[in-house]
């Protein structure tokens, strides 16, 4: 890497592909990118990897199986051995035996796999902008860090920034959230301590909810004891939230910090074994569940969703439950008798055995060459989205798109709209991928 100032920017050159966003999606491009010979940067604004695992302290692996097997391998299932093995256990292939997400575990793991791939690593870097050029070629990304205002130009880009940034900054059309704008609300993990429901009233939760005390728990949340008194906390929303907007994310997150203390209060309120339950640590990520959507060569949508439709360029599957996370005036609508969230949901579920197919034709915006999507923001309806969003389909769709990448670079070519399917699933099959053959 060559660094040379330009009109008080400094060019970073040498770079075969960009990859903006360090999460479980833009991690797996990384690796499989550098892991082909290519030289690859990746950018991330927080200290480590691993996004909504690690820093935003998700405590469960969502969609991972299809009640029978696991349907995302290859790096996934790296990822998944690795931390069985941090824990002092052998890897397995049942799927009772995942385990917990480990923050600290993941952080360790994905940087020892990363670092042995070759790929290149910025922390507390941030993706600014990109310059584009003619023709749909995005020419270099713009990264801002402590060292100053950086332009990296490369071959190719991947945008696994969860909210298609890089898409949005070089033009590409993108959708957000609903027709009307709406997007689902966020939530601001949380660890607690010192909790247990032993002797606790059976309506506890609704308690908690109803109780004018605790105002900004407004709905029912999962706790998961990952230790015995331990208790991750992935629930209550965080309502009119743009997680694509800086001022917005600004006020959700010290809502978020304000909601958890009230969990604390209300865990020594009303579960008698918690009188001294303390609040360990709020997430430094906001689980943001929509913003933007690209929109690509296929739209995946809700149909293909009921009908478990498979497609010939899949390059991932996906078994997790359509999840739309309701807006604060449906949850009036569902407090009035008006609407079943849960009940909506269960319809939506799979049998086991069953999945469905996301297209390569997901992950290529319209309008631009030299650029790729994976990770929540790829090519979908709303309902769709909803489903593919979890972090196992993030990972086999970024492994995809690093994947796709090293074709082209193999190549000398420059635009993922004409990457040969068939080679590229032949490769990620060869890499212990899950994607059996679909019948014409």
């Amino acid at each position: 890497m060559d660094a040379k100032k330009t009109v008080g920017v400094k060019v970073m050159h040498g770079y075969d592909i960009v990859v903006a966003g360090g999460g479980p999606a833009g991690f797996c491009a990384a690796v499989e990118a550098a892991r082909s010979g290519a030289k690859t940067l990746l950018v991330e604004a927080t200290g480590n990897l691993g996004g909504m695992a690690s820093s935003g302290l998700v405590p469960d692996w969502c969609g991972f199986h299809d009640q029978e097997k696991y349907i995302h391998r290859g790096l996934a299932a790296e990822v998944l051995a690795g931390l069985r093995m941090y824990a002092g256990q052998n890897p397995s292939e049942d799927i009772r035996d995942m385990g917990r997400i480990d923050p600290e575990a993941i952080k360790s793991v994905m940087d020892r796999i990363a670092q042995e791939s070759g790929v290149d690593i910025l922390f507390f870097t941030t993706l600014a902008g990109v310059e584009t050029g003619k023709d749909g070629l995005v020419k270099e990304a713009v990264i801002a860090n402590k060292n100053g205002l950086f332009s990296v130009d490369a071959k190719l880009f991947i945008d696994c920034t969860g909210d298609a940034d890089l898409c949005h900054f070089a033009g590409a059309k993108t959708l957000k959230g609903d027709t009307d704008g709406d997007m689902q609300p966020p939530t601001l993990c949380t660890v607690m301590g010192g909790v247990s429901t032993e002797g606790a009233p059976p309506d506890f939760l609704q308690r908690i909810i109803d109780d004018p005390e605790f105002p900004l728990i407004k709905d029912s949340f999962l706790m998961f004891f990952h230790f015995p008194t331990c208790v991750h906390i992935n629930g209550g929303h965080l309502w009119d939230v743009d997680g694509s907007e800086v001022g917005s994310l600004t006020k959700a997150m010290m809502d978020g910090r304000a909601q958890a203390r009230q969990f604390r209060d209300a865990f020594r309120k009303y579960l008698p074994a918690a009188k001294e339950a303390e609040l360990i640590q709020t997430a430094s990520l906001l689980g943001v569940r929509e913003t933007r959507r690209i929109v690509g060569d296929y739209v995946l949508s809700k149909e293909d969703y009921i009908a478990r439709h498979r497609f010939n360029d899949e390059i991932s599957l996906n078994s997790f439950v359509i999840d739309i996370h309701p807006s604060w005036a449906n949850r009036l609508r569902e407090r009035r008798g008006e609407w079943n969230w849960r009940e909506e949901k269960r319809g939506y579920r799979y049998g086991k055995g069953e999945f469905h197919g996301i297209p390569y034709r997901c992950l290529v915006p319209e309008g631009l060459k030299n650029v790729i999507n994976a990770g929540r923001s790829v090519s979908s309806d709303r309902e769709a989205q909803s489903a593919v969003r979890v972090m196992p389909p993030c990972m086999t769709m970024g492994q995809a798109a690093g994947a796709a990448a090293a074709l082209l670079l193999k190549e000398g070519a420059c635009d993922f709209h004409k990457v040969n399917v068939g080679a590229l699933r032949a490769r990620l099959k060869s890499e212990g991928a899950f994607l059996p053959d679909v019948k014409e």
